[in-house]
């Protein structure tokens, strides 16, 4: 049978009462595989048989219907064959019609060519056509008031239809594709409507008519559907804002309000977020931090940050212009639209065992954020609201005192602590004892800790500390009570620096350089002898290898003696000398000198009395683990597992209890790495809680490159970072390095083609950049750009959308690096990693002082803009720079550099050519000396103020020449599609 005879193939199947199955089996035998049934038009001609009588064939429809569901004929054939029926008058027909449109009207979709897909939007849109006309026949029946139950129940039946396509978001996208391609067609659309809207007043039920308003209501919203999706889009949430507020309570507790408010003004005035909104999302990023953070020092921390901190950044915030608005205003705003989020209050109430929202209230009036009058309104309102809450009503419940009651009381106590600390510590040492004593019990340690974290008192906490510790040095004719009191003061300072380090990052520690020129003891030995992450020690160091003779003795008296004497005893003597001591203890276990029992007197000797000799002992047994083979560590870890486990004896000092709790946690710390490597398990005492949060999340055994693009993924579906992702984000920065971790993320925001994936995607990378900003940009403008801009089989990535979102990123990055750079403003946790430097940059980009750079231009060309960054206190980025300030800022910095070379070039096209030992441009004045052989870039002008290229100069004596021939300056670089 040929390929012509279509018709007489489906009339002979139905004279011979072929089954659904039977029939395509046939059909793909008498017909060749070279053409589709598309292109044969077999639903059109299908529909035409099933169709020729007043009631449809059964038969012949039950072959399209077979068609449809093993996919020989597409859903655009089979809805433009629909739409060309028009004899409404036969009611079966039209019934199967419609069931036939449910079989995938809910579930449209297009595997092909992109003119299929085309078909596919112009099909939907001539069969919402066709529903729109069917309805008005019908609704014009009841107007001749013939039949009108059968009328009303087949309009019910279209209207069903109609609605069932308008519903899906996703078809009415596609009927606006196929409205911007074909605008005639849309047109008969429009006119079918109109029909329809001036036939519905005869309708008598009050349903149907309502079913109608609400099918053209959606039809007419279609042509508006980009706009208005865009605008709700914008209006959603600032993924940014959220991550940048999240990322300082979770990793930088400690650092100083100013820059996190310049960074937060920066982000609102380049997102243009409306001021209440902009407060709002500070609130809901807390509010997240507060219900995620793990139990412990990160909860109380976060505590501290929401409670303490965050009030501290909104009075700085409030002396920025704002507009016309006041801004206790734009808070109140804020508080209202907060109130309005039940669930999350509700989750954070839950968490905290209180009334978050009304503690945070009261602090923000305290501030003068809010008048009385609007905290009573809101604080009422938040009150009926909890009275639906659910609430964990139990006994051990009733009993926790919450932790914002306790954040809040604590910063009065820190201020007294400090007082007390500023006493001539010689005159009452026991009374300051008793003092410390209480700091120890329970969780008020890391209270008083978090709470002087979030208000800026810590390193003034810090420094009090070092100078008891340094105060237990001096030794004169003391008794037993008085040397006891001395090594108690000496433990429990020690202690608490080392748990301040690990918590909060040794940088708090480290003071400004004395005008003796003497550092303190325990910040010797925190640089060269305590284990941190990313620093790993050298046990064969001089630091561990004071002078013999005191070893020798330490040695004596740890073996010999039943318990550590106190009278006269140099505890930081012992301290830097516990290290040689161990080697030699163990040298002697090793060699059979020394047994297990005598290891057991002497670890309970260095742990018997002070902690801080067994902290000291295992900072030197970790740094020596991790140089043995894995058959040499059972010894060493032995060792360090003695010395973890508490003694109980009635001869320890007094806080013993207290002092072992932080040790433990201490020593935590400082073995989690080595136990890692090692597979060991060592218990050490509980504490109730998980002392080392966001530790070991990476999955094992799985490439970093796909986590870092899971998480990514995960995080850009979601829409915000979570406290977990960036932490997983700073861990795989740390261990990939800046670049790979900068190249890997934005070949992830190139592979987005969505206009609003790519703007989120932007905001997330600007967010997560902020762990490390200046390094990251230098990376991205520096090395990213260049290679993708200097490539040309890499071009087409930079396609709009994502290449104009890179180009958004890469302006961002640079405007926040460059700000905060001349201020010096490099966050706590950015200055204490240990990664490698990326690349000279002097190198990299040759001098070139003659010309100010474009960003510098840039930041000083719009005043008003200035005025908007800058603090009224301390506009230290001038809105106006003179030029002797452009002329004496210095390019040999690698910031300066990286955003300041080639000031004043334009971008005009680029030309890639292959130059055989001559160079092609017309536009060079003559060969230039390095086109031998090489591709040149010629009539380019990237500036590379943004490209960051390295300039190809090959020196011949004392003159060099350039591959990159600058256009003219009367070029405008806004004509060119390179120039953002």
């Amino acid at each position: 049978m040929k390929v012509v005879n279509l018709k007489q193939a489906i009339l002979q199947a139905w004279k011979e009462r072929w089954s659904d199955y039977q029939w395509a089996i046939n059909m793909k035998k008498f017909f060749p595989k070279g053409a589709t049934w598309d292109i044969l038009n077999l639903a059109e001609a299908l529909l035409e048989q099933a169709m020729i009588g007043p009631s449809p064939n059964p038969l012949i429809l039950s072959y399209l219907k077979y068609a449809i569901s093993s996919q020989m004929v597409s859903y655009s054939t089979v809805l433009t064959a629909i739409s060309k029926f028009d004899d409404f008058s036969r009611d079966l027909c039209v019934q199967s019609l419609l069931e036939i449109m449910d079989m995938f009207c809910d579930r449209l979709s297009c595997h092909g060519k992109a003119e299929e897909c085309i078909g596919l939007c112009r099909a939907l849109m001539s069969a919402l056509n066709w529903l729109l006309r069917c309805a008005a026949f019908y609704t014009e029946k009841f107007k001749e008031m013939l039949d009108q139950a059968a009328a009303e129940n087949q309009l019910k039946m279209c209207l069903e239809r109609l609605e069932k396509i308008l519903d899906s978001m996703k078809n009415r996208a596609l009927i606006h594709i196929a409205k911007l391609e074909e605008t005639s067609s849309w047109s008969t659309v429009e006119q079918s409507l109109v029909k329809l809207g001036e036939n519905l007043n005869s309708l008598s039920s009050p349903q149907l008519r309502s079913q109608a308003d609400e099918c053209i209501s959606l039809i007419k919203s279609i042509p508006t559907m980009l706009s208005a999706h865009s605008d709700q889009l914008n209006k959603t949430g600032f993924p940014t804002i959220h991550a940048v507020v999240l990322l300082e309570g979770t990793m930088n507790l400690t650092g100083e309000t100013q820059p996190l408010v310049e960074q937060l003004m920066m982000v609102k005035r380049m997102q243009r977020i409306p001021s209440p909104l902009f407060v709002l999302e500070i609130w809901k990023a807390c509010f997240v931090g507060l219900i995620e953070s793990p139990e412990g020092t990160e909860e109380l921390k976060w505590t501290a940050f929401t409670f303490l901190k965050v009030p501290q950044v909104l009075v700085k915030l409030k002396k920025y212009p704002q507009g016309e608005k006041d801004f206790t205003e734009d808070v109140n705003c804020a508080f209202e639209f907060l109130l309005k989020l039940t669930p999350l209050l509700d989750k954070a109430d839950q968490r905290c065992n209180c009334d978050c929202t009304s503690l945070l209230l009261q602090e923000c009036s305290k501030q003068g954020l809010l008048s009385e009058t609007n905290m009573t309104n809101l604080a009422a309102k938040r009150t009926a609201d909890r009275e639906h809450a659910p609430r964990l009503k139990s006994a051990e419940n009733a009993n926790i005192q919450p932790n914002p009651g306790l954040i809040l009381r604590a910063e009065p106590t820190v201020t007294n602590i400090l007082k007390t600390m500023d006493a001539d510590h010689s005159k009452s040492p026991e009374g300051l004892l008793g003092v410390l004593g209480h700091m120890l019990s329970g969780k008020s340690l890391d209270l008083l800790l978090a709470a002087a974290a979030a208000t800026g008192k810590l390193k003034s906490f810090a420094r009090k500390f070092i100078k008891l510790n340094e105060f237990t040095k001096h030794i004169s004719g003391e008794g037993s009570k008085a040397a006891s009191v001395r090594a108690l003061l000496f433990d429990i300072s020690f202690l608490m620096l080392c748990h301040v380090a690990q918590t909060y990052g040794s940088e708090v520690i480290l003071s400004e350089s004395s005008p003796t020129g003497e550092v303190p003891f325990f910040e010797t030995w925190m640089q060269t002898c305590m284990p941190e992450e990313g620093k790993i020690l050298n046990p064969d160091h001089p630091c561990f290898r004071p002078d013999s003779t005191k070893v020798e003795s330490l040695v004596a008296l740890l073996n010999n003696s039943s318990e550590m004497k106190l009278v006269q005893m140099k505890w930081h003597e012992a301290c830097l000398s516990i290290s040689a001591a161990i080697l030699e203890i163990l040298n002697a276990w090793e060699n059979g000198v020394l047994t297990f029992e005598s290891i057991q007197k002497i670890t309970d000797n260095i742990k018997g009395k002070v902690c801080s000799m067994a902290v000291c002992a295992v900072a030197w047994l970790v740094a020596h683990v991790r140089m043995l083979g894995l058959d040499e560590r059972e010894k060493s870890l032995q060792m360090i597992r003695q010395l973890a486990t508490p003694l109980y004896s009635e001869n320890t000092l007094q806080f013993y209890n207290e002092r072992v709790v932080i040790m433990s946690s201490i020593l935590e710390h400082m073995c989690a790495d080595v136990l890692q490597q090692t597979a060991t398990q060592i218990k050490f005492p509980s504490t109730g809680m998980d002392t080392i949060p966001y530790w070991n999340l990476l999955p094992p055994k799985k490439p970093i490159k796909e986590v870092l693009t899971g998480v990514f993924t995960k995080v850009l579906e979601k829409g915000w970072v979570d406290s977990r992702s960036i932490h997983i984000f700073d861990t795989l920065l740390h261990m990939g390095g800046v670049y790979w971790f900068c190249n890997n993320l934005v070949k992830e925001l190139l592979k987005e083609t969505r206009k609003e994936h790519t703007l989120r995607a932007v905001e997330l990378l600007y967010s997560v950049f902020c762990l490390d900003m200046q390094q990251l940009t230098l990376t991205l403008l520096g090395h990213i750009l260049p290679n993708l801009l200097t490539d040309s089989s890499k071009w087409h990535m930079l396609m709009d959308p994502p290449g104009k979102a890179l180009a958004k990123l890469s302006v961002w990055c640079a405007l926040s690096s460059y700000s905060s750079h001349n201020r010096g403003q490099a966050s706590a946790r950015q200055k204490k990693r240990h990664r490698e430097d990326i690349e000279d940059y002097i190198s990299l980009f040759p001098l070139d002082d003659t010309q100010p750079s474009k960003l510098m231009r840039l930041l000083s060309s719009n005043e008003e803009d200035a005025n908007i960054l800058s603090s009224p206190t301390d506009r230290s980025m001038s809105s106006s720079l003179s030029a002797s300030q452009l002329h004496t800022v210095s390019m040999r910095d690698p910031l300066n550099r990286v955003l300041g070379i080639g000031a004043g070039e334009s971008v005009h096209h680029v030309q890639s050519q292959n130059c055989p030992g001559y160079h092609r441009s017309q536009l060079a004045p003559r060969p230039p000396c390095c086109c031998k052989g090489h591709s040149c870039l010629v009539n380019t002008a990237f500036p590379s103020t943004v490209l960051g290229m390295r300039r190809w100069e090959r020196s011949h004596g004392k003159s060099s020449e350039s591959c990159f021939w600058i256009t003219p300056g009367n070029v405008d670089p806004t004509d060119s599609p390179c120039w953002v």
